[in-house]
């Protein structure tokens, strides 16, 4: 079977996730949780410095289970971001943080571009 890129990152992504801060697939309740994969180009030669500002502004955000930046193996100036939150209401109330407010304001400059997007549901896996 033949996957594209972007079903094998966001997947690899999602499941590599769950694990980081204890959360196995039976304490995500799909009804709820809300979870997203998004790929952001940085100016050339900024990808470390983005990344370094999206991780500042990712600490203390209450609803969040997950927060992972990854970068690009085959794009020097992408990264992909991939977020695991208890439900969409944490999600759009963290952006109203005022460190995620702060990180957005410093990594605008920087930012060349967003490419793929999705949002997605735990369907399965194991640690």
């Amino acid at each position: 079977m033949i996957y594209s890129r972007r079903t094998f990152v966001g997947g690899a992504a999602a499941v590599a996730l769950l694990p980081l801060k204890g959360w196995t697939m039976e304490e995500i309740d799909p009804a709820t949780t809300y979870a997203l994969i998004g790929q952001i180009m940085a100016a050339p030669g900024k990808r470390e410095e983005l990344i370094g500002y999206l991780a500042e502004g990712s600490n203390a955000m209450p609803g969040n289970l997950a927060y992972q930046i990854w970068r690009d193996k085959a794009d020097e100036n992408s990264i992909w971001i991939t977020e695991v939150w208890k439900d969409e209401a944490s999600h759009k109330a963290s952006l109203a943080l005022p460190q995620v407010q702060e990180a957005i304001r410093k990594a605008r400059p920087i930012i060349s571009g967003f490419g793929a997007r999705a949002e997605v549901e735990a369907a399965g896996g194991k640690r």
